[in-house]
């Protein structure tokens, strides 16, 4: 009859490491799966939060949009509850949206800025001139850097911005008749109110 086999021991001075620590890193990467994906089922992807709600605009200066007179500043963002839209001709989702701000210039419903972002001077120009220019002062952001400032995660981007100069709402992605109607313009309103109670 065979004698069992002795168990082996580690060799002295030698570190074993228990299996199930391991399966820590596992579990941390199948958790962290598991909320992203969560997060890209059903999460809002344009509801992303950004630190600078409730912050004043940056302070900035651009020329207009070849073509505009009107540049674009920080000082030029106080004193009426205004939109900014981060636009670029570039963008197809700028497109989409672009007949919606176009109906809002309009009707007068809010004044919209125009944030130009990494784009051709000539592109901006000829994209604005075809389909309209719903905006009432236009940055040149040509490198992108005031748009860095912004926090600016991708075009396009639509900002409010209160009375008093602070940032009250960011939406990513286009704006849509929808997201006009039930979540922009109603700020818009309430942050009139405000300004009217409280004027800066």
């Amino acid at each position: 009859m065979a004698e069992p086999t002795p168990a082996r021991s580690a060799p002295e001075g030698r570190f074993t490491v228990p299996r199930r620590v391991f399966l820590i890193p596992i579990a941390l990467f199948m958790g962290l799966a598991v909320v992203l994906g969560w997060g890209l089922m059903w999460g809002d992807p344009s509801v992303i939060p950004s630190a600078l709600i409730d912050k004043p605009v940056p302070d900035f200066t651009l020329p207009p949009v070849q073509g505009r007179t009107l540049g674009l500043s920080g000082t030029d963002l106080r004193g009426e509850v205004s939109l900014v839209n981060v636009f670029a001709s570039w963008c197809t989702a700028c497109r989409a949206e672009h007949p919606v701000f176009m109906k809002v210039r309009e009707e007068g419903a809010v004044p919209i800025h125009g944030l130009n972002y990494k784009d051709q001077p000539a592109d901006a120009a000829a994209w604005l001139d075809t389909l309209g220019d719903p905006y009432t002062r236009t940055g040149a952001d040509l490198d992108g850097r005031v748009a860095i400032d912004w926090g600016v995660y991708g075009v396009p981007e639509t900002f409010v911005i209160g009375a008093d100069g602070l940032i009250a709402y960011k939406h990513i992605g286009a704006v849509t008749p929808e997201v006009l109607k039930e979540t922009i313009m109603p700020l818009v309103e309430r942050l009139r109110a405000l300004a009217q109670e409280s004027p800066p």
